[in-house]
């Protein structure tokens, strides 16, 4: 019986991991190939396992911490998207704000599943903007303890993946890819664009023969960490709506702009906020990773009388006060055009990391 292959994909928030996923899985799936993916977030209601639910392939969700920290709930969603669809791959995404993914991850796969899994080498995908900001020494907008966790991420990784490629001029971006290998010089690097579908076919190339599988552990400060995760506050909702009619396009397109506006004034740096709309097989997805003008919204959630609505925001501010912004948005993006019933609403600071696993040798 062959193995199933097993890929991370990691990344800060904001780095285009749930995309690159999606684009993976068609790209697979053209092969003919059998698809699971696993989802990962500090809360329940996750927008990016409703755009993997498009692909028609097997999502399962981790929810209440980390991958390094339920190890054993990782292992439960391989394992039952394995028994509903024997899958040839699996993709995983890791919390963005999670780093150590060699010790805690990558080592103990190597160690105690050798015989389920063909492991293939840790990709960590990032922000070219943010990239550059780091680079030059500053912190990318994020806070110092955030803008660590993603140094980290890029330190422990066996590829790095330059994302969204597209937004950059040729020879910029193979400047940035030179710069990369320099301060990174075991990790490869590379860089695709999900959007244009642009270096995609590549990156599976890698993963599928690249021989540096978590080749190296990082010292990593659990208390800096720490900190880089609590500065954030993660509000994850559900919402039911209704009216008469109701463009949604139009709707969703308001709230995300009163969302990036509200943050904006009052200067927060944005992790991400993403959101989804679904009217029936219809839906319209929102991004914002940052100031007002990172604002991406994708498909089209049409006109009816009911849809549903998930908003996942990750935000440098307390809880509560991203749940007062949250709520207030939505009260002026849908005052008086339709009514709304929030169905679920989680808000809250990340705990201190503690690994299942955290192995202090590489695993040959």
């Amino acid at each position: 019986m062959s193995k199933t292959r097993l890929i991370f994909v990691g990344g800060f928030l904001g780095a285009g991991k749930t995309t690159l996923l999606y684009e993976a899985t068609r790209i697979f799936m053209e092969e003919g190939k059998r698809v699971g993916l696993v989802t990962n977030d500090q809360a329940p209601e996750l927008v990016d396992s409703a755009i993997l639910l498009q692909t028609r392939a097997e999502v399962e969700e981790v929810s209440g911490s980390c991958f390094c920290c339920n190890y054993n709930g990782l292992m439960s969603s391989l394992q039952k998207i394995n028994l509903q669809s024997g899958a040839d791959v699996i993709i995983a995404e890791p919390v963005g704000s999670c780093t150590d993914l060699s010790a805690t991850i990558m080592q103990p796969f190597k160690d105690l599943h050798k015989q389920d899994f063909l492991l293939s080498p840790l990709t960590v995908l990032v922000d070219p903007y943010r990239l550059k900001e780091m680079l030059a020494g500053n912190t990318g907008g994020l806070h110092p303890s955030a803008s660590y966790i993603l140094e980290k991420q890029l330190e422990e990784s066996d590829i790095i993946v330059i994302s969204k490629s597209d937004l950059l001029q040729e020879d910029e971006l193979r400047l940035l890819i030179q710069q990369v290998s320099a301060y990174f010089p075991d990790s490869e690097v590379m860089a695709l664009s999900s959007r244009t579908g642009q270096g995609i076919r590549e990156w599976i190339q890698k993963v599928r023969e690249h021989s540096k599988i978590g080749s190296r552990l990082i010292q990593v400060d659990y208390d800096r960490y720490a900190e880089g995760e609590a500065v954030l506050g993660w509000l994850n909702a559900s919402v039911s709506m209704a009216g008469n009619g109701v463009d949604w396009d139009r709707q969703l397109t308001a709230l995300m702009n009163c969302l990036a506006e509200a943050f904006d004034q009052e200067n927060l740096s944005v992790g991400h906020v993403k959101v989804i709309l679904k009217n029936g097989e219809q839906s319209l997805a929102g991004n914002l990773t940052g100031k007002s003008s990172t604002l991406l919204l994708r498909g089209s959630a049409g006109i009816s009388d009911h849809a549903e609505l998930i908003i996942n925001a990750r935000v440098e501010t307390l809880p509560s006060r991203l749940a007062e912004i949250v709520q207030r948005s939505m009260q002026s993006a849908f005052a008086n055009s339709l009514q709304y019933e929030i169905l679920a609403w989680k808000c809250l600071s990340p705990g201190y990391p503690s690994p299942t696993y955290r192995y202090n040798k590489v695993v040959g």
